[in-house]
Formats: C-alpha cells, sequence, structure tokens
C-alpha cells in the first residue's frame, strides 16, 4: 500500500488523484489517499474511483512555501499522517510532491533515521544512458561530514541495485578536479576515506553528470541541488531555443518532422516526471518525493518507484549495509 500525500504539491489535489487513479487502473497498484475527505470524495467521484481507493483523514496540510519548521506546527498534516501510517505497518512507502524541505523534516521526525545513519539523503536519478546516473545528496543536508559522504555512497549504490538493476555500481565524488587532492577538507578527507572501498571510481567534475562515468555521484546537499537545478534549467534552456530554431524556416520544420520520433524519444527522456521524482534514503520507511509541479503522470510514476523500491527491500539492503560498515560498494 502507498500512502499518497494528496494535499502535497502545486496541483494538489486534483492531479494527485487522477495520478492515484491512474496507478491503481493501469497498474494493480495499491494506493491511500491521505487529505480532507470531502475534497478527495469529490476528485474520485470525478475519475468514478470513489470505491477504488481509500482515503485516510487529514485536515491540516504543508503549504508550498512552507520550510521544515511547518513539520512542528502542524503535526496533523497530510504528510504527517501519511508517515504514521508507513510507521504502523499499514503502509509500505509515502509520496508526496509538497514542500521539500516540510516533507524532509516531517519524514525525519515521524520515520526516524535507521540505525546508524548520520543523516538521511536526497538521490535522483539523471538521465544518462544506458541506465540512469544517481546523484546524492540533493538538497537535504547543506553541510556534511567526510563520513557522512561515505556513508552516502553506500546508500547511493544500494539505490542503484534495488532501481535499476546495476549490480556492480561505480561511485564517483563531485568535485572541482578530478585529481585525489582537488577539493576542500571535507571532499578530500571523503576521497582518502573511500580509496579503499571497493567499487570507488575517484573525482568526477560538474560536466561529467550526464556522461555515464559513474552511477552513482556524492555531493553534499548544496552542491547537489544547485548541480540539479542548474541541469533542469539548462534542459529547460536547450528545449526552448531548439523550438525557436525549428521555427526559423520551412526546411527546419520539415527536418523536424523527419526526426519527430527521435525528438519525442528524447523529450520523454529528460522529462524529470518520467522517473517518479527523488527519494530520502536512510530511513525506516520508503519516501518519494515528486516534483512540486508534478501532473498526475508523475504522480504515477512516483507511486510505481516508491511500489518498486518497497518490494525490492531498500530500507533492509540500506540498513545491512550501515549496519555491517561494508568495505565494498557492491
Amino acid at each position: 500500500m502507498i500512502a499518497l500525500d494528496a494535499m502535497g504539491g502545486d496541483h494538489a489535489p486534483h492531479e494527485i488523484v487522477a495520478g492515484a487513479v491512474h496507478a491503481v487502473r493501469e497498474h494493480g497498484l495499491r494506493v491511500v489517499l491521505v487529505g480532507p475527505p470531502r475534497v478527495l470524495y469529490e476528485a474520485l467521484a470525478d475519475h468514478d474511483a470513489a470505491k477504488e481507493i481509500p482515503i485516510v483523514r487529514a485536515e491540516e496540510a504543508l503549504a508550498m512555501n512552507e520550510g521544515a519548521l511547518a513539520s512542528l506546527r502542524r503535526p496533523r498534516s497530510s504528510i504527517a499522517i501519511a508517515c504514521h501510517l508507513v510507521r504502523r505497518g499499514e503502509a509500505a512507502a509515502v509520496v508526496s510532491a509538497g514542500s521539500t524541505a516540510g516533507i524532509v523534516a516531517t519524514c525525519r521526525l515521524r520515520l526516524k533515521s535507521l540505525p546508524g545513519v548520520m543523516r538521511p539523503a536526497i538521490a535522483v536519478a539523471l538521465p544518462t544512458l544506458p541506465k540512469p546516473t544517481i546523484l546524492l545528496d540533493a538538497g537535504a543536508n547543506a553541510e556534511v561530514k567526510p563520513e557522512m559522504l561515505v556513508q552516502f555512497a553506500h546508500l547511493g549504490a544500494a539505490y542503484a541495485q534495488t532501481a535499476f538493476g546495476i549490480d556492480k555500481p561505480r561511485v564517483a565524488l563531485l568535485t572541482i578536479g578530478t585529481e585525489a587532492e582537488k577539493g576542500n577538507k571535507v571532499v578530500k578527507r571523503a576521497h582518502e576515506l573511500l580509496g579503499g572501498v571497493g567499487g570507488f571510481v575517484g573525482n568526477v567534475e560538474g560536466y561529467d553528470l550526464l556522461t555515464g562515468v559513474a552511477d552513482v555521484v556524492v555531493t553534499d546537499g548544496f552542491t547537489g541541488n544547485v548541480a540539479l537545478k542548474t541541469m533542469e534549467g539548462a534542459v529547460r534552456y536547450a528545449f526552448g531555443e531548439l523550438r525557436e530554431t525549428i521555427n526559423t524556416s520551412a526546411m527546419a520544420r520539415l527536418g523536424a518532422l523527419l526526426q519527430k520520433g527521435r525528438l519525442r524519444e528524447l523529450q520523454q527522456r529528460l522529462d524529470a516526471e518520467a522517473y517518479g521524482g527523488a527519494v530520502l534514503l536512510g530511513l525506516s520507511g520508503t519516501v518519494v518525493i515528486a516534483h512540486g509541479s508534478s501532473r498526475a503522470k508523475g504522480i504515477t510514476a512516483a507511486c510505481r518507484l516508491a511500489a518498486d523500491l518497497s518490494k525490492g527491500g531498500i530500507v533492509a539492503r540500506i540498513g545491512e549495509r550501515v549496519a555491517h560498515k561494508s568495505h565494498r560498494l557492491w
């Protein structure tokens, strides 16, 4: 069962409900909506699905502009109730498109970190080929210690194995040069600690993020979030320029028509909603954070990702790695 925060996101609750309906009908997932019953029953009625998806009451919701302190101000919010369902064993995972800061703070408070985990980290899938590259931390921890970066490497490796079937993930540190001595004190010390760990391939720079040279790229949350937002902006800019170029002449439009299939394939691969969102790793429950602007398609993908990770035992995998302090990443 997936506990879906129906009130989180720019387009809640209608797009959230539509995504839940699609996840249930097209993919056979079990979903419970968390939010105000009257509003959600009306949204479900629009899809003739009032009897298909259960609802758990939550009269409060975190606004998209609320930060971490909202988790304390609103103890009965929809995301908090979703976490309680997981903690009580009534749901296997939480999915929300709400405020990232609010989700991270609430989930850390309600679900707690796994024993031995210093800090949970946000992992995102970058659209590299043949399989995605995992970037973490993407925003949960602005300041880190070297030991935390080492632990992030293990969290990311477990995610790569569980979600994308990468048996032996190659893990790298994101810094300002490929040489071992490049970077600040934290990164250089983390490189020393990871030097003897099987699966570590060294440092990478920003331009390596989409080249597939590593399966998992580790950094602090400040750097990771800036890198992620920069790539998202660059992709939007590139597609905007491409549309402008296509419309400059009849010959350009003809060329685009001939390449229509390839262009559509590229657009789908670079669509953030296709990956289901980010995953908050290191807690005692599975948490998927969908993009705040997610429509129904993105919510469905987030529910599928949450179900796959739960089925693959991502929480247990991470717990075993941390408990045994493995000297290998795979």
